[in-house]
């Protein structure tokens, strides 16, 4: 399944979709749910009772995601102030997702920081683009 092909799909897109922003969606998308385990693997490890800032703000950064690439798929109608605000808070709670994370060595804080830094510049790109 595609989100790209699902979005062109929209009647309001009819076949023209932007794929910057589309990019930034999948990214979203995918990052809110790598913060997401990226928050439970932290508190897994030996020194959770340390991670408490870590394990937070991959809970915020996934939860932020979550609401922009719901908000950034909404192709009916345009509201683009709000979603060029999305896109910037995105980007801005994904950076200081990935400070926190390579902070740590840890192949799932590595991972995490990694997708955050590719969803941030994509989210800054399509903020730009709209």
């Amino acid at each position: 399944m595609s989100i790209k092909e699902m979005i062109a799909e929209h009647p309001d897109v009819a076949g023209h979709d932007n794929d910057i922003l589309t990019e930034a969606v999948r990214h979203a998308m995918y990052c809110a749910a790598i913060c997401n385990s990226c928050a439970d693997a932290c508190a897994a490890e030996p020194d959770a009772a340390d991670r408490g800032d870590c394990i937070r703000k991959c809970m915020d950064c996934a939860d932020i995601c979550n609401a922009t690439f719901r908000v950034a798929s909404r192709r009916t109608g345009a509201n683009e102030e709000v979603l060029k605000a999305m896109l910037e808070m995105c980007a801005e709670a994904c950076d200081t997702c990935a400070e926190m994370c390579e902070m740590h060595d840890d192949a799932h804080c590595v991972r995490c920081a990694r997708m955050c830094r590719e969803c941030a510049a994509d989210c800054r790109k399509a903020a730009q683009n709209l």
